[in-house]
């Protein structure tokens, strides 16, 4: 079912809200994405198909603050050219596109939806890129195999981001470098997380974000010693 979806799309035979379209990103229109028109009606659709529930389809759309770090690392290529990578969450692939095509050596994209694996597949290979995914939960972990670990909106829950900011101090006490990217949600309001850009938002994503004006990069600080 995953296949037949992706190729559809691939293909442009696919229509309808509840289908996936090949998209230009809009703040990083060098990279396209298979993206939903309604994320809730493709929902829908795959798990009646499926006969169970199945998370939300995250990796449908491509989210404010994944927007923004991709920018970022695509005007930034320094920032992560020649490290290891490991994009956090990484729904659509989006972020960890951007990191392969600014040079990082080795990019792992990360996340525990099945779903989200498939489509970081599709759309790393629509992107002529190659990425190396991993399906395991990390949160526990007290490290992180990589030079620089990107974690675009993964903040957007409490239980969430109680989980995911102490794992992401401890990459950062280690000497990783650790960049986020959030539109200015609740939970995004660690002291150690240092402004480093932002970009203007306009309705260029899930309808979630509607109301958001901005989109930012920030740096986790490690802990002073």
């Amino acid at each position: 079912m995953r296949r037949r979806l992706f190729d559809d799309a691939a293909r442009g035979g696919s229509r309808g809200a509840d289908q996936l379209h090949l998209t230009p990103v809009s703040l990083a229109r060098e990279i396209r994405l298979f993206l939903a028109e309604d994320p809730t009606v493709l929902w829908a659709r795959l798990e009646a198909a499926a006969g169970r529930r199945l998370p939300p389809p995250f990796w449908a759309s491509a989210w404010a603050g994944g927007q923004a770090l991709a920018r970022y690392l695509l005007d930034n290529p320094d920032v992560v050219a020649g490290q290891r990578v490991l994009d956090l969450a990484s729904g659509s692939g989006l972020v960890a596109i951007a990191a392969a095509k600014a040079g990082a050596a080795v990019v792992t994209a990360n996340d525990i939806d099945p779903w989200a694996i498939s489509a970081i597949g599709f759309n790393a290979a629509a992107n002529a890129v190659e990425i190396e995914t991993s399906d395991g939960d990390l949160l526990g972990g007290a490290g992180a195999d990589a030079d620089v670990v990107l974690a675009g909106d993964a903040l957007y829950d409490a239980d969430l981001a109680a989980r995911v900011l102490p794992f992401l101090c401890r990459l950062a006490d280690q000497g990783i470098d650790v960049m986020v990217g959030d539109p200015g949600r609740t939970y995004c309001t660690l002291e150690k997380l240092a402004p480093l850009v932002s970009y203007r938002w306009t309705r260029s994503g899930p309808a979630e974000d509607d109301l958001i004006t901005q989109t930012s990069v920030l740096a986790l600080r490690p802990t002073a010693r």
